[in-house]
């Protein structure tokens, strides 16, 4: 079966300097180009520039080409849409496609959104029209992160006690540590939370706040212990550390992608060359994907070494093709949305919160609107 797709929020051309972002929405793009299952049929950005520069990168007809998601849903009937809009727009585009009802799969990008309400809206108006919905934290399918948990679940460490991450912040960048964090546990469901903050100078990035440092604990229905630390001068100085009764698991440390500390001894493990966000590009690479602009059948993006992406996507596409749950589904992305709303919350309320969180808003957001976190310019 071939799987037509359609993407909403293309954003500006990669090749222009002055793009600001990742340009997800031509990763999404380049991943489906090398399925052959699936069709890059339309596309809508409300910059009828943006849009068309993607059309014309990905061999999409004018004719498909929109400003309006919803008209393009309605005339294109797409089964696959890949939303890529900024985060505080997540929720709006998610729910709008869903109630068309004409698509089977929604494939947004990370963090779900803005708020926990809307994470949860999200989640629920695709599991009443039957879509299946994920969330894109890739890394899961990244080698030094697929090689930890076979050491993990092979026993190599012992039994796990605690996971601890370092990182940028806790929503941005951390969305992908805490949804490893439930591919580590085996999507244990968390108990409490206790966190503190720091936001002296605005740190908005795609439209969202996030804090400038932090440090949370919490812990796991199945007495597994977190603890994060966020920001400059973090004391966790590692992405991400597993550490067990018998050993220590190291993901993106300074020495290695990934290594093993058992007996004492450290050893690194070899990752075929990816670090924790994705393959190294050999001068090989670099002259295959050259060569592919000669030859017959082959393109750059069949030439290029698979990104965590490519295998993200290939397995939302392989889920909807066999029923079987995605990896990134949903409730998994909603379990790690909802640590990090809850280490907002604890900071809020200078306590510990237990979950199931009972809010709607975002703390960090409400905070900043209310006055209650300090700006460099001391208002």
């Amino acid at each position: 079966m071939t799987y037509t797709v359609a993407v909403v929020g293309t954003g500006a051309n990669p090749d222009d300097p002055d793009t600001d972002g990742f340009a997800m929405a031509y990763r999404h793009a380049g991943a489906y180009s090398r399925l052959d299952s699936c069709s890059l049929t339309a596309c809508a950005d409300i910059i009828p520039e943006n849009a068309r520069q993607f059309a014309e990168r990905w061999n999409i007809p004018d004719d498909n080409v929109y400003t309006d998601s919803v008209k393009m849903l309605e005339a294109i009937e797409p089964d696959i849409v890949s939303v890529c809009v900024p985060p505080h727009v997540h929720a709006d585009v998610v729910v709008s496609c869903a109630e068309t009802g004409v698509m089977d799969a929604i494939h947004c990008e990370k963090p779900m959104a803005t708020t926990w309400a809307d994470c949860q809206r999200m989640a629920s108006t695709c599991k009443r029209a039957g879509i299946q919905l994920t969330f894109n934290h890739q890394r899961r399918f990244g080698k030094p992160f697929r090689e930890a948990k076979k050491r993990l679940d092979g026993g190599t460490i012992g039994s796990l006690d605690r996971i601890e991450l370092g990182g940028k912040n806790l929503f941005d960048y951390g969305s992908h540590l805490f949804d490893l964090c439930g591919f580590f546990t085996d999507q244990a469901v968390a108990k409490w939370v206790m966190a503190g903050i720091e936001y002296s100078e605005e740190n908005v990035q795609f439209g969202a706040h996030n804090e400038n440092q932090a440090i949370a604990q919490w812990q796991y229905t199945n007495g597994v212990n977190g603890l994060a630390s966020t920001g400059d001068g973090g004391i966790v100085d590692c992405q991400m550390r597993l550490l067990g009764d018998d050993g220590i698991i190291e993901i993106g440390g300074s020495d290695a992608p990934l290594r093993i500390q058992s007996g004492g001894k450290w050893r690194t493990v070899d990752t075929g060359g990816e670090d924790v966000h994705g393959p190294s590009e050999s001068i090989f690479d670099a002259a295959r994907q050259k060569l592919s602009t000669r030859l017959p059948g082959v393109s750059v993006e069949t030439a290029r070494p698979e990104t965590f992406v490519d295998r993200a996507i290939a397995d939302v596409v392989d889920a909807l093709d066999t029923g079987r749950s995605p990896e990134l589904s949903a409730d998994n992305a909603l379990q790690a949305t909802e640590l990090i709303f809850g280490c907002w919350e604890s900071a809020r309320r200078c306590g510990r919160v237990d979950f199931p969180l009972e809010i709607d808003d975002n703390p960090l957001e409400a905070m900043v609107e209310n006055g209650e976190l300090l700006t460099a310019s001391g208002q």
